[in-house]
């Protein structure tokens, strides 16, 4: 089996997810590992150092429980 070299290697991120409307306290507790900030008419959560599977499993997450997805995004390291 190949080795992966530098270019395939999953490098952990910064992200930030908007998702619409305003979110509850039962929504943080189900997100803790991410900093949560309600806007009057949408809710950003941003995730440190998550690889990709992180991110796929928090999208999960957002799509389980019914909410709508505006946007993710990769945060530059020196914008975080």
């Amino acid at each position: 089996m190949p080795k992966p070299d530098d270019a395939t290697r999953h490098v952990a991120s910064d992200y930030e997810i908007r998702i619409s409307g305003r979110v509850g306290e039962s929504f943080r507790l189900a997100f803790e590992e991410l900093s949560i900030t309600v806007r009057p008419a949408e809710t950003v959560m941003r995730g440190r150092d998550m690889d990709q599977a992180a991110l796929y499993g928090i999208l999960d997450r957002i799509q389980a429980l019914g909410f709508e997805l505006i946007e993710v995004r990769q945060i530059p390291p020196a914008a975080s």
